[in-house]
C-alpha cells in the first residue's frame, strides 16, 4: 500500500518512533523517571551543602539540567543534574564572592562548553584507553558506595535492618515481576513501614527544606565588568572541563551498556545549553550524573529521552506538591538504592583472577592508577587524565622497543646498508643515533626506512644528527625507502631543526 493511501492517523503513527506506540516502554520510562527523581532529591541537597548554597539552588539545577538536556543532549536516557564534582569546583567562588558570582560562572561555563563542543573536544574521547574506562567505572562504583557511608555512621540501629530489607527487595523482587522497578517498590515499602510504625530514622526532610515554588528566570546579581569576568573565568573553565569530561565518559559508558551510539558533539553543546539555562534560573549548574544514569539505564531499563525529562519534571512535582510526603522517605531506602547501583556499576569481571592473569601488567597498572587517583581526589576528571597519560607513556615505551636497526655490509666493503624497522617517534628516535658505527663504517652509508615510519620532528632531528656525524668523518649518507607521509615530514623538516643551516 502506498503512503498516500494511508489515513492521516496511520501516517502520523508512521512518523512516530516505535516506542511512542508501546505502552510497556512508556511504563518503563515513567517509572524510571520517578525512581531517579526520588534519588536526585537527597543528592541535590547534599551537593548544595558542598557548594555552600541553599538546597533549593541544587534542586533547581537538577530540574533545569534534566529537562533541558532531555531535549538538546546527544545521549538518550542519560541523567544530568547538580553533581558533587561541579559543587567542589565552584564552592570556593561562592565562599569568596557570593551566589551572584557562582551563577555568572555557571552561565559562562555553559558558553565555554558550547565553544569546546563546536571545536570538537568530544573527539578526544578516542584517546581514552579501555583500561582507563574500566578504572573510571570501578572508581565511580567505589565513590558511590563511599558517599553512602556517612548515612550509615552514628545513626539509630533501625537504619541497618531497613537498608538490608531494601537490598533484599531489590535483589529478589525482580524474580517475581519487573513491571514495577524494584528500587521504587523498595522506597515505597520502607517509607510506609517507617511512617506507620513511627520508627525514628533520618529522612530526606532532615537534609534540608524542599522548595515550594518553581524557579523564575533572572540575571545574576553581579556587576557586568571586566573584573567580574576575570574573577569567574578560571572557575567557569574548570567547571566546563570537569563537566564535559564526566558527561562524555558517562555517555560512552551508556553507549556500551545499551549497545548504541550517541552524538558526543551534540552532548557537549547540549551540556553547555543546559548550564546556561540553569544559570539563568538560579541553579548551581551540573553535568551528567553517572549514579543516577545507572539507576535509569541499568537498574530501571530506560532507553529514551522521556525518562530524563520526567526525572526533572517529577523532581519539582515531588518537591512542590508532595513535599511533606517526600520529606518522610527514610534515607535508609535511598542508601539501599545507591548501594545496589554501586554493586551493579562495578566491573567485577575486571578483577577476576582469570582476567588479571591474562591482562598485560601495564593495563592493570593503568586501571589501578585511575581508580586510586579518582578515589583519592574525589574527582573523576583527574583520574581519567592521569590514567590516560600513564597509558600513553606505557604505550610509547612499549612501541619504542619495537624499533630495530640491522646492518649489512656489501661483500666489497664499500657500502653498508642499515635497515630500520618500527615506528620512529620521540621515544624511539632518542636511541637511534647510538646504533650506528660512525668510525668503522665504509665511506658510503645507506639507511633503508622501507619498514619504518617517521612520526615527528624528533625522528627527523635524529636522522639529521646521524648524517652530521658521518659527514664529519667525510662519509656520505643516503636515506631510501621512505613512504609518502614520512618523505613529506622529512623533506619539510630536514636541516631546519638545528638553526645552523
Amino acid at each position: 500500500m502506498s503512503t498516500s493511501a494511508l489515513s492521516p492517523a496511520a501516517r502520523l503513527r508512521g512518523l512516530k518512533p516505535d516506542w511512542l506506540n508501546d505502552p510497556k516502554v512508556w511504563r518503563t520510562e515513567v517509572l524510571a523517571g520517578l525512581v531517579v527523581a526520588l534519588a536526585l532529591i537527597p543528592e541535590a541537597i547534599s551537593f548544595s551543602i558542598i557548594a555552600g548554597v541553599d538546597p533549593a539552588i541544587g534542586l533547581f539545577a537538577s530540574f533545569t539540567m534534566a529537562v533541558t538536556i532531555s531535549i538538546v543532549g546527544g545521549r538518550r536516557a542519560m541523567i544530568s543534574a547538580a553533581t558533587g564534582a561541579i559543587a567542589l569546583v565552584i564552592a570556593p567562588l561562592n565562599r569568596e564572592h557570593g551566589l551572584g558570582y557562582l551563577i555568572a560562572a555557571v552561565i559562562l561555563a555553559g558558553v565555554f562548553q558550547i565553544i569546546l563542543g563546536a571545536l570538537g573536544v568530544a573527539k578526544l574521547m578516542r584517546f581514552v584507553p579501555r583500561s582507563v574506562m574500566v578504572g573510571f567505572v570501578n572508581a565511580l562504583a567505589i565513590l558511590i558506595f563511599i558517599a553512602q557511608v556517612p548515612e550509615m555512621h552514628h545513626v539509630p540501629w533501625p537504619v541497618y535492618p531497613l537498608i538490608v530489607a531494601g537490598l533484599a527487595l531489590m535483589v529478589f523482587f525482580p524474580k517475581v515481576t519487573k513491571v514495577i522497578p524494584a528500587p521504587l517498590l523498595s522506597i515505597v515499602i520502607l517509607t510506609v513501614i517507617t511512617v506507620a510504625a513511627g520508627i525514628a530514622v533520618p529522612t530526606v526532610g532532615d537534609k534540608g527544606e524542599l522548595p515550594s515554588s518553581l524557579p523564575v528566570p533572572r540575571l545574576p546579581d553581579v556587576p557586568f565588568t571586566m573584573d567580574t569576568l576575570t574573577t569567574i573565568a578560571p572557575y567557569a573553565l574548570a567547571m566546563a572541563l570537569v563537566g564535559l569530561m564526566e558527561s562524555l565518559m558517562t555517555a560512552k559508558l551508556v553507549d556500551d551498556i545499551t549497545d548504541t551510539r550517541s552524538s558526543k558533539k551534540r552532548e557537549s553543546i547540549g551540556q553547555g545549553i543546559a548550564n546556561i539555562v540553569t544559570g539563568f534560573f538560579g541553579g548551581m549548574g551540573g553535568c551528567a550524573m553517572i549514579g543516577q544514569t545507572m539507576i535509569n539505564v541499568k537498574v530501571s531499563g530506560a532507553r529514551t529521552r522521556v525518562s530524563t525529562f520526567l526525572a526533572g519534571a517529577f523532581l519539582m512535582v515531588l518537591c512542590i506538591v508532595f513535599g511533606p510526603v517526600v520529606s518522610d522517605i527514610p534515607m535508609a531506602a535511598l542508601v539501599a538504592v545507591m548501594v545496589m547501583v554501586s554493586f551493579a556499576t562495578f566491573d567485577w569481571h575486571s578483577i577476576a583472577p582469570k582476567t588479571l592473569k591474562r591482562m598485560p601488567a601495564g593495563e592493570i597498572a593503568v586501571m589501578v592508577i585511575t581508580v586510586v587517583c579518582v578515589v583519592a581526589t574525589d574527582n573523576l576528571a583527574i583520574g581519567v587524565v592521569v590514567g590516560s597519560v600513564t597509558a600513553m607513556v606505557i604505550f610509547a615505551k612499549r612501541v619504542a622497543h619495537l624499533t630495530n636497526v640491522t646492518a649489512v655490509t656489501d661483500p666489497d666493503g664499500s657500502t653498508v646498508v642499515y635497515s630500520v624497522t618500527g615506528e620512529m617517534f620521540f621515544a624511539s628516535s632518542n636511541d637511534l643515533v647510538g646504533q650506528f658505527n660512525y668510525a668503522t663504517d665504509p665511506d658510503k652509508v645507506v639507511i633503508d626506512l622501507t619498514a619504518a615510519h617517521i612520526w615527528d620532528a624528533s625522528s627527523v632531528a635524529a636522522l639529521d644528527a646521524i648524517e652530521t656525524k658521518y659527514a664529519q668523518r667525510g662519509k656520505s649518507v643516503e636515506i631510501i625507502g621512505l613512504n609518502k607521509p614520512s618523505a613529506q615530514i622529512h623533506q619539510k623538516l630536514s636541516g631546519e631543526l638545528t638553526g645552523s643551516h
